[in-house]
């Protein structure tokens, strides 16, 4: 085999090879997850905290900053919010972190961060089947928020 004929066989070789790591890398790792179980707000009723079956922990209202709690309130109060040109608009899961859904699913809402010269990184996202996630990283990482507690 000439020199030649060998370097292009060993660069195709090395391109299949990167080809196929890729794919399998890209199949074989989705959104991280968690091991947390849905946490149940009324034994006796038997319902969950919508979003717990995200594999998201699950975290009270109560034990997030307080700001969330008052952003938690102008949500319910329909506003009026801080930040209206951002709050209650589309979240758009580009980062993948939520379940799935389509557009239009997540509206958020933005949980000010006390000595920000600017909205911060933390937000409320909201759902359509009355799920609440918190995130304080600006979408790295969420938790499901049980508003009840």
């Amino acid at each position: 085999m000439s020199p030649g004929r060998r370097l292009t066989v060993a660069l195709v070789g090395l391109v299949a090879l990167v080809v196929v790591g890729w794919f399998f890398k890209d199949n074989s790792s989705g959104p991280p997850t968690q091991t947390s179980k849905p946490v149940v707000t009324s034994a006796a009723q038997g319902e969950t905290v919508p979003g717990a079956n995200s594999g998201l922990n699950v975290e009270a209202l109560s034990k997030l900053p307080a700001e969330a709690g008052k952003t938690w309130k102008l949500i319910e109060a329909k506003g009026p919010f801080p930040y209206p040109r951002n709050d209650g608009v589309t979240f758009q899961n580009r980062e993948k972190r939520l379940p799935a859904k389509d557009s239009g699913y997540y509206k958020e809402y933005t949980v000010p961060t006390p000595g920000s010269p600017d909205r911060g990184a933390r937000r409320i996202v909201t759902g359509s089947e009355k799920e609440v996630f918190y995130t304080g990283d600006h979408y790295s990482s969420f938790i499901v928020v049980d508003v009840k507690k």
